[in-house]
């Protein structure tokens, strides 16, 4: 027997559809075409129907991942959420007489050309493939959000077709756009699990050394921190000084160690700071020698600078490097230790309860220029490695330095003590490195910001290091 929908004319209605005539209405469903088919699916249909689109999607997820990777089942299992709450909401759509089996069989591949072409713009994406305007934010969502509405659209229309009632309809409607913000929302962030994640066993290299929480190392920790402030030097007599704090949160690349290294180095010996910077840092092998860099360490050395510096004439430089997220959150990790992402509000809001007055700001992260306006105030010049909607370069494990600290601190600030100055002669190096890298994504970018009462005190200050 078949199930019997008001919706079709009685030559439409087949007994046994066969597999294929299942792909063929679901198709025609996401063109908004009305499917032929008014019977349900036997259940081994019912699970290739669901199976096979799954398979795709995560095929072509696969090749976001260079070379080795790994699956990771509980990262999909976490996806299937929204598949049960649509199963569920579809059903209380339905009249009681539909079919919630031929409605879910007919939406799933109603879905599947919309899936595949949002999988294929995010590989392109990820990949490099796509042309400078579509890798902007607004760019990207243009065309990703114009895929999802199709896709909406197609079940919309579908669910019209399998239920008489407007007020089940109606009810539907929201329920499938409530599910979808909150899947954008997951999708979105950036420290949830993926299911494809690069195999780094495979790799020839040494395995990596990693960080064991014991009461030891936390203890460590606590006297590791109380070393370096207790190491602050006296601050010296003279009309303004360099403060430095390096901050570098994430463990698992070694480019942003050997970064603060580099930054910490150099305000010392270029800029007479030694002993008064404090370098915070996420990584196994520092754990006895450095404090981690965490927000709450970087809210505590601002604080413990603070206290030694002149905060009315002093100048304190900040060099953030890690990895950058499109919500201008500077990533951290330093697994198994929980560590949250630092947002450019808690930096200012820590730097203006600790009454710093002149501030110069570095950050070496992607689309770190949407810590400019956050940060900004008539007392500081601000330096970023891309603007708020690129990807800056040299953030590799393979990397010695990012482009931008390279470029503007190791080469250009030991020739001149204007970050000004660096700055302007570093952005076009960072250019051409970037052409002959062939990042293909667009300039990073590089952008500055100098308020009108910073710029005397560094003046100055450059004139007094350049004379020594």
């Amino acid at each position: 027997m078949t199930d019997e929908h008001p919706d079709l004319p009685a030559h439409d209605v087949q007994r046994r559809p066969s597999f294929w005539h299942w792909i063929v209405e679901g198709l025609r469903a996401s063109v908004l075409l009305a499917p032929r088919i008014a019977a349900s699916p036997s259940p081994w249909q019912l699970m290739l129907i669901v199976l096979i689109p799954l398979l795709l999607v995560l095929g072509i997820e696969r090749l976001q991942v260079d070379g080795p990777a790994t699956f990771h089942p509980a990262a999909e299992l976490n996806a299937w959420w929204a598949t049960a709450l649509t199963l569920w909401v579809g059903w209380a759509a339905l009249s009681p007489a539909a079919s919630v089996s031929r409605w879910f069989a007919l939406s799933t591949w109603a879905a599947v050309p919309w899936n595949l072409l949002m999988a294929g713009f995010a590989l392109a994406y990820f990949r490099g493939w796509l042309p400078q305007p579509l890798t902007t934010t607004s760019g990207f969502w243009a065309v990703y959000g114009s895929l999802i509405a199709c896709w909406l659209l197609s079940s919309i229309c579908l669910m019209a077709r399998c239920t008489p009632s407007r007020m089940r309809l109606a009810l539907f409607v929201p329920g499938m756009l409530a599910i979808t913000a909150i899947g954008i929302w997951q999708d979105t962030q950036q420290d949830r699990e993926r299911v494809w994640q690069q195999d780094y066993s495979a790799s020839a290299a040494p395995e990596r050394p990693r960080l064991q929480l014991t009461q030891e190392t936390f203890e460590e920790q606590q006297a590791v921190w109380q070393r370096a402030v207790a190491g602050l030097a006296p601050r010296p007599d003279g009309e303004s000084h360099v403060y430095g704090l390096v901050f570098a949160p994430y463990a698992s690349e070694d480019v942003f160690l050997r970064e603060s290294a580099m930054v910490a180095t150099l305000l010392e010996e270029r800029f007479d700071a030694k002993g008064r910077v404090l370098r915070l840092v996420n990584h196994a092998t520092t754990t006895q020698e450095l404090p981690w860099a965490t927000p709450l360490n970087l809210r505590r050395a601002v604080e413990a600078l603070a206290a030694r510096m002149d905060r009315e004439r002093d100048v304190l430089v900040l060099y953030m490097t890690s990895h950058g997220a499109r919500d201008f959150k500077l990533a951290a990790t330093h697994w198994p230790l929980t560590v949250p992402w630092l947002t450019p509000q808690e930096v200012r809001e820590a730097l203006d309860a600790a009454g710093i007055r002149h501030r110069v700001i570095a950050i070496s992260a992607c689309y770190s220029g949407g810590w400019i306006e956050p940060l900004a105030t008539e007392d500081s010049l601000i330096m970023t490695a891309a603007d708020a909607e690129h990807t800056s370069y040299g953030c590799g494990r393979l990397s010695e330095l990012t482009f931008f600290g390279r470029a503007v601190f190791n080469e250009e600030l030991r020739k001149s003590h204007s970050f000004e100055a660096a700055f302007a002669a570093g952005v076009p190096v960072i250019r051409q490195r970037e052409i002959d890298a062939g990042k293909d994504d667009g300039f990073s970018n590089p952008q500055i910001q100098v308020g009108e009462g910073i710029r005397p005190v560094l003046e100055r200050l450059a004139k007094r290091l350049d004379s020594n």
